[in-house]
């Protein structure tokens, strides 16, 4: 068993300008974690398969496609492939979020 705590991990400023801590990759999925600062964004971009968010604390503005919403700590939104995804920490707060995508990148 591999026991994983996130605020153990060390974490890097992705190439969107965020902090992202590599959780998990494998054949299978592929799992960051990312942590935005008051005012972060992740700019709209897309990926060929299936990712799902979880929001892990605080709050911000997820937006898939077309939709946009805000979102907060405990709530899964999904993202089916090839549509385009974009995070907002607009909500005056830090806002955290587990990305997951299945299978790996």
């Amino acid at each position: 068993m591999e026991i994983i705590k996130l605020e153990e991990l060390e974490g890097k400023k992705n190439k969107r300008g965020v902090v992202a801590k590599a959780v998990l990759k494998n054949d299978n999925a592929q799992v960051m974690n990312l942590i935005l600062s008051p005012g972060d964004l992740v700019p709209p971009h897309q990926v060929p398969v299936d990712v799902f968010f979880y929001i892990v604390d605080g709050k911000g503005t997820l937006s898939i496609g077309d939709d946009s919403a805000v979102v907060e700590a405990g709530t899964v939104i999904t993202c089916p492939p090839n549509t385009k995804m974009k995070l907002e920490a607009d909500r005056g707060e830090k806002f955290e979020v587990l990305k997951v995508k299945t299978p790996s990148l």
